[in-house]
């Protein structure tokens, strides 16, 4: 018998939704794993291999006794669980943390059900995986990776197999399996027959097979086959196997492995932004349930509240199913989105009422409200001070009917000093002044509770006032220059500490030439520009605002205080129109900007377009657990929280921090970030020639209608921004919490809460706070983002303790601090020491 080996891995491709909603996803599921079980007992060495833990969930919840039959299967070895994760996540917008708990998750789930840990990751259907990967992997217990996409004409690899190299330095074994993850019912051993043919001198390989689309796995044709095919080979030795039984060969072979010091991308670049209300909802859950989590975790280590273990693990698997890789992408039909939307809603539901039970839990000890007070309450959950302007509504008893006054604030802070505030439109349009929106410079403590206290004074006001149009609409902070023309509506000045940041008129909306194909299968970038939003004519801008004047200038001030500045301009372009709001501060350099855009475009992208003057600059941006320097040139690119521009002479940058934007492209200085697609559900190309969706009725697309986007740009000294652009994407993304509350007064008496944690220096983040998943110990999660070594201190005041903790340029680092004792230890990712 030769040495030489062949090592068939069968799978059943099984998306839980993609051209088909998950309740069909369910049911293929019960259906596949029961014919896979079926064949296990009766073909002698045939292994079948499964991963997603939500599979497993859906077979113990519909059909349990098929899972006892796995169970069975499992401790024969002739059932392999592999891969351990949730489920198969898109591999590049997920923020990192969301990647560790779709492996803690199902790592936990497969422990729990089969007493099983599998070594090799495996995501076979992803579009692309970001390099954050790595370490995560690696800092979970696992020693390689199995993966498909893409395939060899989208990435050239050195092998495929090779060591995977992450940002800090961690390195894992991985293959990419170029022969897919299926094959055809009743051509597997011609799949194998092909696969020696290709590769008549390799020592050891491995095979995907299995029917897969929609489930599927082994057949009884195929199966047959093979077993013939593996009698009448002699030159090779054909088995079933697991993932881990090829790479474990592998390893023992001695053989030195390529590396590979980048992400294993692009594939299917158009999912950067298909689907954008899934993307932002996503990223609303995951903002709020780690912000969620973190005040849970203060208020249960300060003996507030127990802990809400079972309601928080509703919540994430609310998340992580919505990350599935048909479904963030962007790829699946139109009920697909509705109920990941329902889902992801769920989801956040749940987190606001977590969040209020930590948040009043907070308020115990605090006095009550004196007469006429206003106590607004802010909770800063980073452990570092942010200064920060808060935005907050809250209700005067009465409404004031005399259109000539109105109540103005006043705000005092703990110390009863003033603190600038400003009156801006409430949500509610009652013309009475009743409802009462304050915009506030608040300064916060790291981890604590604040609170503000706000009166009202009356002042005489015109009712019904014109447009604010000044001769210029020049506006200055005490480091910054801003301008816009009110010509076009972009930005022609944003000079920051006397340097200049903008080359040419910015901010300019571009419409970019696109297709039907969700998944952009046939492109590497969208460059195309096909016109740009133009500034409306007063008349235009009229009709647009629903207002009773015959025209209204398209570029107004319509907030201004010794707070910020607030310029709203109106374009249009064709069946669309953009409502762009300009918020410019009164301190400091970062300007914020609101985009409410109304898309009614086919086959066309909407791209917001900055030119830097850095036109020999560098694009870097964060990703999960990393920062990329990106290299490609006009080639559509993945992010996530933030980009930065950097200039290569003078020192300087600008960076771009986002809401809920991930694709984007940089060329020659001009960074553009994707905002909408009109792609159709699931248009899938089929073939030269073929029409993405049929020509004789009308076909949804995406993204129809109106959508929001905000951006935060900043300008300056770039080693200055990139040592503070992560904690402040964080930041923007996990907001502090505020809310106007009367405490009861309870517990007065008693010391004040004190600040939660917090860490020494300004740059090391704080991703994840939260209990251990054996509930006795309180879980830190920190990560160096900026490729540096640093050295910390975390400080926790309940129970007392000072930690030193030094970092890896890029290092995740997990510590585990006992809740009853103090004492700390380090950890993995999946706290298996624990």
């Amino acid at each position: 018998m030769s040495d030489k080996k062949l090592f068939l891995v069968c799978n059943a491709h099984l998306d839980p939704v993609w051209l088909w909603r998950w309740p069909e996803g369910a049911a293929e599921a019960l259906s596949t794993f029961r014919t896979a079980a079926r064949f296990c007992e009766e073909f002698e060495g045939f292994i079948f291999c499964h991963n997603e833990a939500l599979l497993y969930e859906w077979i113990e919840e519909y059909e349990p006794e098929l899972l006892d039959r796995i169970k069975h299967l499992v401790r024969q070895g002739r059932w392999h669980i592999m891969g351990g994760w949730y489920l198969q996540p898109d591999c590049n917008i997920p923020a990192g943390e969301s990647f560790v708990r779709h492996i803690l998750t199902g790592l936990v789930t497969f422990e729990k059900m089969f007493r099983v840990r599998p070594r090799t990751a495996v995501n076979f259907d992803p579009f692309g995986h970001s390099r954050g990967l790595v370490q995560i992997l690696k800092k979970s217990g696992y020693t390689s990776y199995l993966f498909c996409r893409p395939d060899p004409g989208s990435l050239d690899l050195p092998a495929d197999d090779f060591l995977w190299v992450g940002y800090d330095g961690s390195t894992i074994t991985a293959h990419r399996s170029r022969t897919h993850y299926n094959s055809e019912r009743g051509k597997a051993a011609d799949k194998v027959r092909a696969w020696m043919c290709n590769h008549p001198d390799q020592e050891t390989g491995l095979l995907l097979w299995g029917i897969g689309n929609h489930g599927g796995g082994p057949s009884r044709e195929d199966l047959t086959a093979l077993r013939m095919l593996m009698e009448e080979t002699g030159n090779r030795t054909i088995r079933h196997a697991t993932p881990d039984e090829y790479f474990s060969e592998l390893e023992k072979s001695g053989k030195v492995l390529p590396r590979r010091e980048g992400d294993l991308n692009p594939w299917a670049v158009g999912c950067y932004t298909s689907m954008s209300r899934i993307k932002r909802e996503n990223r609303r859950l995951e903002n709020t349930y780690f912000l969620t989590e973190k005040m849970a975790a203060q208020a249960w280590m300060s003996g507030r509240l127990a802990y809400p273990e079972e309601d928080l693990q509703t919540a994430l698997r609310d998340l992580l199913f919505c990350q599935f890789h048909d479904i963030l992408p962007g790829s699946g039909i139109q009920e697909v989105e509705e109920d990941a939307l329902q889902r992801l809603h769920h989801g956040l539901e749940i987190c606001e009422r977590l969040k209020m039970r930590a948040f009043f839990s907070f308020l115990k000890g605090e006095r009550e409200a004196e007469t006429g007070e206003y106590p607004l309450f802010v909770y800063n959950p980073h452990p570092f001070a942010l200064r920060r302007l808060m935005s907050l509504e809250f209700q005067p008893a009465e409404p004031i009917q005399n259109r000539t006054i109105r109540r103005v604030p006043e705000i005092r802070d703990e110390q009863n000093q003033m603190v600038p505030c400003q009156l801006e439109e409430e949500s509610s349009k009652i013309a009475d002044d009743w409802r009462k929106r304050v915009v506030f410079e608040a300064d916060l403590e790291p981890g604590r509770m604040h609170r503000f206290s706000c009166r009202l004074t009356e002042e005489t006001k015109i009712p019904d006032p014109p447009p604010r149009v000044p001769d210029r609409f020049y506006f200055r902070s005490d480091r910054a220059e801003f301008e816009v023309n009110p010509s076009t509506g972009l930005i022609s000045l944003y000079r920051v500490d006397g340097e200049d940041y903008v080359s040419d008129e910015t901010l300019r909306l571009l419409v970019v030439a696109d297709d039907a194909d969700p998944w952009g299968m046939r492109v590497r970038g969208f460059r195309t520009v096909i016109d740009a939003f133009r500034l409306m004519s007063p008349e235009e801008a009229a009709v647009f605002a629903g207002v009773r004047r015959k025209t209204l200038p398209p570029v107004r001030v319509i907030e201004e205080g010794p707070v910020r500045t607030v310029v709203e301009a109106l374009f249009r372009y064709g069946h669309s129109a953009l409502c762009l709001h300009y918020a410019f501060p009164a301190k400091g350099s970062e300007m914020e900007v609101l985009l409410r855009l109304f898309w009614n475009e086919k086959d066309q992208m909407a791209r917001l377009s900055f030119q830097t003057p850095f036109r020999d600059g560098r694009c870097l941006g964060q990703v999960a657990y990393g920062v990329e320097d990106f290299k490609p040139r006009g080639e559509e690119l993945v992010g996530q929280k933030w980009t930065a521009v950097l200039s290569g002479e003078k020192g300087r940058g600008l960076t771009f921090i986002n809401a809920q934007s991930y694709g984007f492209d940089f060329k020659d200085g001009e960074l553009r970030c994707a905002l909408l697609r009109s792609a159709a559900y699931a248009a899938h190309p089929c073939g030269e020639g073929i029409p993405l969706v049929p020509q004789d009725r009308f076909s949804p697309r995406m993204d129809q209608g109106e959508r929001l986007f905000r951006f935060w740009i900043n300008a300056g000294e770039k080693s200055e921004l990139m040592e503070s652009v992560d904690r402040m994407a964080l930041a923007r993304n996990e907001e502090p919490f505020g809310l106007c509350a009367f405490p009861s007064g309870e517990g007065t008496g008693d010391p004040p809460p004190a600040a939660g944690l917090s860490l020494s220096d300004g740059t090391v983040q704080m991703t994840a706070l939260k209990r251990s998943e054996k509930g006795d110990h309180l879980i830190l999660r920190l990560f160096e983002p900026t490729g540096l070594p640093r050295k910390t201190t975390v400080v926790i005041h309940r129970p007392y303790l000072e930690h030193p903790v030094r970092l890896k340029g890029f290092e995740i680092k997990t510590l585990a601090v006992h809740r009853a004792t103090g004492a700390v230890t380090e950890t993995d990712l999946v706290e298996s020491d624990l």
